[in-house]
């Protein structure tokens, strides 16, 4: 594999710490970073990603898609060569909590009406 064609990223979490600086391929896909993350984790963490779509990477502003490859993703501006491209993760709770969350919401709640004339 080229040495250009390797590129050094570092994951920063909610917290401010960090996962890595490791080099990828820029054939890498999103995909395959998220996979990596999660492996990763630091799991002394109160919020772990239990899967890959737990897990949003941020660069430049932009969510990227699973189904890029990370020189797809990559800014052609403000990269200095052989610099460190910072991703930021976000967490995002998984779609079985939030079906449980509903079902507590739906429960019927009692209501009671309370008027007071003076």
């Amino acid at each position: 594999m080229p040495e250009e064609d390797l590129i050094e990223l570092k994951f920063r979490l909610y917290d401010g710490s960090d996962i890595g600086p490791i080099q990828y391929s820029s054939a890498s896909t999103v995909a395959m970073l998220k996979e990596r993350i999660i492996t990763e984790w630091p799991r002394d963490k109160k919020i772990v990603p239990k899967v890959a779509n737990d897990v949003k990477l941020i660069s430049a502003g932009k969510i990227l898609e699973n189904n890029k490859t990370v020189g797809q993703c990559r800014a052609p501006f403000g990269e200095l060569p052989g610099g460190v491209i910072t991703m930021h993760v976000v967490v995002q709770p998984s779609l079985a909590k939030t079906k449980t969350e509903k079902k507590v919401d739906k429960m019927p709640k009692k209501s009671g009406c309370s008027c007071s004339i003076l």
